[in-house]
């Protein structure tokens, strides 16, 4: 896990930032093990879950590597290196300590501080980490706005809109479900009432990826 500079990735950046630390892990009792990769994505909670940080075990990876991730909307250089270090701390305490008293002995020792599940910077963490930050430049990394709507992700369909065909000119409109089945299918204005597409026909109003 040795690098001389970080790379202009964010996880080559996160890289050299275990790099640092891993003396810091050694001089406790507590090697980082080399088979870590560190990245930027949501952990298993997704976005709306209150998780900052994960850990999942090098049994759960294809190629044998303990892999973390950080949440893309944390860009403060502290917090993303103090949740690093928690992370981090889970791999060399092992994750079957969880957050018990092995896990505590390595967060503590990194300069961790506050409830286990939820360390936070302490003083002793700063003083490590400060110099390091120096070296390591600023995280190539803007924060991504998880609130926000402009995701690839396609807009939320709020209304079912229903196609309805005149079976003789194909002249077609779409109306709700709803009015539909309390008042009728709309009427052409040539010939009258008009056919609801089955539901297997459905099609949808809303947009679609933007």
């Amino acid at each position: 896990m040795s690098h001389d500079a970080p790379d202009n990735t964010r996880e080559g950046w996160l890289d050299f930032i275990a790099s640092r630390l891993a003396p810091h892990f050694e001089a406790i009792g507590a090697p980082l093990p080399p088979n870590i990769r560190n990245s930027v994505g949501f952990p298993s909670t997704g976005r709306k879950g209150k998780r900052i940080g994960e850990c999942w075990s090098h049994l759960a990876s294809g190629d044998g590597y303990f892999e973390i991730f950080l949440r893309p909307d944390l860009v403060d250089p502290i917090q993303v290196t103090a949740t690093l270090a928690h992370e981090l701390a889970h791999a060399a305490a092992g994750l079957e300590a969880g957050h018990g008293k092995g896990f505590r002995k390595v967060a503590v020792g990194i300069g961790l501080e506050g409830k286990m599940t939820a360390t936070t910077a302490g003083p002793r963490f700063i003083e490590i980490i400060t110099p390091i930050l120096e070296e390591a430049g600023p995280l190539p990394h803007g924060e991504l706005n998880i609130g926000g709507s402009t995701s690839n992700t396609p807009k939320k369909q709020t209304s079912r809109m229903i196609k309805c065909e005149c079976a003789t000119c194909g002249y077609t409109v779409r109306a709700a479900r709803k009015w539909i089945e309390e008042v009728g299918a709309p009427h052409c204005p040539a010939h009258g009432e008009m056919v609801a597409a089955l539901p297997d026909a459905e099609e949808d109003e809303g947009e679609g990826e933007e």
